[in-house]
């Protein structure tokens, strides 16, 4: 018996599990915690990309791209870029000094942006990253729950470059149009009362 458990231990610690504690009273750490893994957890599709919603952040509905996500009386408006990823275009971004928080991202090869903002009494969360963007309009208390929520999302947004390209090759979907009647017969029939008549004549 004794052997068995400490072979368990042994199994344990050279398995080399870690947990990382992301410590979430601080915007930057959460950003370059989340955003140094290579995160590939999905539990949503969409059309050319996939991505994974963390517990506590529901889906509600999607139009197009656009996909409205809610949490703890919060609403999150998700755009996914398909276009931009597509063409890899580039975008640049200038930290903004005035702003409640302000920061250029590049991390993992990808680009983006988070920047806050106070409208009246709530902030504008503006969370660009790896050709998709979050917005969310939230109580300052909320703030740090909405960006670790957003990381985790954009972090995980992965695309299907195959289907975009069939989604955005418009040659793809021509054809030669044919007209159908499916109601008009190919051949003349004869009227099957007077094909009677004939008979009984």
């Amino acid at each position: 018996m004794k052997k068995l458990i400490v072979l368990t231990l042994v199994i344990f610690l050279l398995t080399g599990c870690t947990v990382v504690r992301i410590k979430t009273d601080d915007i930057d750490n959460i950003i370059n915690v989340i955003l140094s893994k290579d995160n590939k957890l999905f539990n949503r599709v969409g059309k050319g990309y996939k991505y994974y919603i963390p517990r506590g952040v529901s889906y509600i509905d999607t139009r197009e791209n656009n996909e409205k996500l809610y949490s703890n009386g919060n609403h999150y408006y998700l755009y996914v870029d398909v276009i931009s990823y597509y063409y890899k275009k580039e975008f640049s971004y200038e930290e903004q000094k005035d702003a409640y928080y302000s920061r250029l991202i590049d991390m993992n090869n990808k680009k983006g942006f988070l920047e806050i903002n106070k409208v009246d009494n709530l902030y504008l969360i503006k969370y660009i990253y790896n050709y998709a963007k979050i917005e969310a309009l939230v109580e300052e208390k909320d703030i740090n729950q909405v960006v670790l929520d957003a990381t985790y999302i954009l972090s995980t947004i992965k695309f299907n470059s195959d289907v975009i390209k069939i989604m955005l090759d418009d040659e793809l979907f021509i054809n030669k149009e044919e007209k159908y009647d499916l109601f008009t017969p190919k051949k003349e029939t004869n009227n099957f009362i007077e094909y009677i008549e004939e008979i009984e004549e």
